[in-house]
């Protein structure tokens, strides 16, 4: 399957001043439109230097061209790099001249678009590009990178041939079979995809803790006033993010602070302390931190040891698990907590023990068990095989067996791209940044 017949320009480099900056052309015309920019006579994968010049012959700034020729390229067609100084003002000018010579400004992710649709990868395989350029963490970037190599095709290929080999078997009984309404191999694909439905079951089981590296975890401080939320995200973030003091209410907005915990992206929100106020600033902050707690994937109740009776009255969390947390272990050196973790804001005792469940509570038991990035949309897929797979019964007529099998096998197609889906393309390629 092959893409476009324009030409498309986009620096592909972050916006900003820096060493050098990168402009990418893909298409028919990007030799013929980089040769009016810099000369004729660039060999293949061969950076060259050259004098960069705009469509009137004024030089623009000097810098290197590197060619990649289709079909072995990232997109699949002819590309172009022209690497100049990274002054966004010079860039700009290398991007307008190749407008002018007729490329068009690429859509976000429109290059890795056309790499996918000319056959250079997979579905999955171009929203692993996406993950590794916005991975948060080491664990994070080193699944996409697995993902970008295909770790995922390779995971679910057995489901697929399994697949594939029982439409054979049922298909050919409806070709040479005696009756449409009878199957001798019925029981057998039965069984079969009964099996493999339950096999796909626990590969989505096994897969979806990976999701939370790539979608990130949003965790919720919530409690009475003068607990030490904000004291514990200062602690968890190893940095003074909220403003602590021993006077209530200081907080009275939401504070966000992103870190990583085992590999993990965590967004903590410190919220205002709940409790019954006749202040109206303070009453927002308040309703605020509810609405914070419900947003949330996961809420820490922050409890006092010093005030086992200063508890803040949460909202109803359906789904959401709740993980009470007693502070201030620091002034109660010998408390326990059957209902909750100990740990002191002030010292950083029992901070391992909040990580762990916190981890815990993600469904993850080891990063390095996890192999390659994880969307929602791959679960998704894999319950729609497992749904078509779990409605097969051997007593149901072989066509209905069959197109059972069939849709099972597109619902698979669908998950690495196989079946042609403009929305589901354009859905994900709009989340990708421009010039990739």
């Amino acid at each position: 399957m092959t893409v476009g017949t324009d030409t498309i320009v986009a620096l592909a480099t972050p916006s900003g001043v820096g060493g050098i900056g990168v402009v990418r052309l893909s298409g028919p015309r990007a030799v013929a439109i980089a040769e009016s920019i810099a000369g004729r006579a660039f060999r293949p994968r061969l950076a060259t230097h050259r004098r960069l010049r705009n469509a009137d012959g004024a030089v623009i700034d000097d810098g290197i061209v590197i060619l990649f020729p289709g079909p072995h390229s990232y997109t699949g067609e002819d590309v172009v790099e022209l690497q100049g100084h990274g002054s966004p003002v010079l860039l700009q000018q290398l991007v307008d001249a190749a407008r002018r010579l007729g490329a068009r400004l690429a859509r976000p992710g429109e290059f890795t678009e056309r790499a996918y649709l000319n056959g250079r990868m997979d579905l999955a395989q171009a929203e692993a590009v996406a993950d590794l350029i916005h991975a948060q963490t080491a664990v994070a970037a080193r699944l996409a990178r697995n993902s970008l190599d295909g770790a995922l095709a390779r995971e679910i290929e057995p489901v697929g041939a399994e697949i594939r080999e029982l439409r054979v078997l049922i298909e050919a009984e409806i070709d040479f079979g005696e009756t449409d309404l009878e199957s001798a191999v019925a029981p057998e694909v039965a069984a079969r995809a009964s099996t493999l439905a339950a096999a796909v079951d626990v590969l989505r089981a096994r897969l979806r803790p990976a999701r939370v590296y790539t979608a990130g975890m949003r965790l919720a401080l919530v409690g009475a006033p003068n607990v030490g939320k904000s004291s514990l995200m200062n602690r968890l973030a190893d940095a003074e993010v909220a403003i602590v003091a021993d006077r209530p209410g200081t907080t009275r907005d939401l504070l966000r602070a992103n870190i990583a915990i085992d590999g993990i992206p965590v967004e903590l929100v410190d919220t205002a302390g709940m409790h019954d106020s006749e202040d109206e600033i303070e009453r927002i902050g308040i309703e605020r931190a509810r609405d914070a707690a419900a947003a949330a994937d996961l809420v820490l109740e922050i409890r006092d040891l010093t005030r086992p009776e200063a508890r803040a009255t949460l909202p109803d969390l359906p789904g959401i698990p709740v993980l009470r947390v007693w502070n201030k272990a620091d002034l109660m050196p010998r408390a326990v907590a059957e209902d909750g973790l100990v740990v002191s804001a002030a010292t950083g005792a029992g901070l391992d023990a909040l990580r762990a469940a916190i981890r815990d509570q993600a469904g993850l038991a080891d990063a390095a068990e996890q192999r390659f990035s994880v969307r929602t949309r791959h679960l998704e897929g894999l319950e729609g095989v497992a749904a078509c797979l779990r409605r097969i019964h051997s007593d149901q007529p072989p066509d209905l067996i069959a197109e059972d099998l069939r849709l099972a096998e597109r619902a698979l197609d669908e998950l690495l791209g196989g079946v042609d889906h403009e929305a589901l393309l354009g859905a994900i390629f709009a989340g990708f940044c421009i010039g990739k």
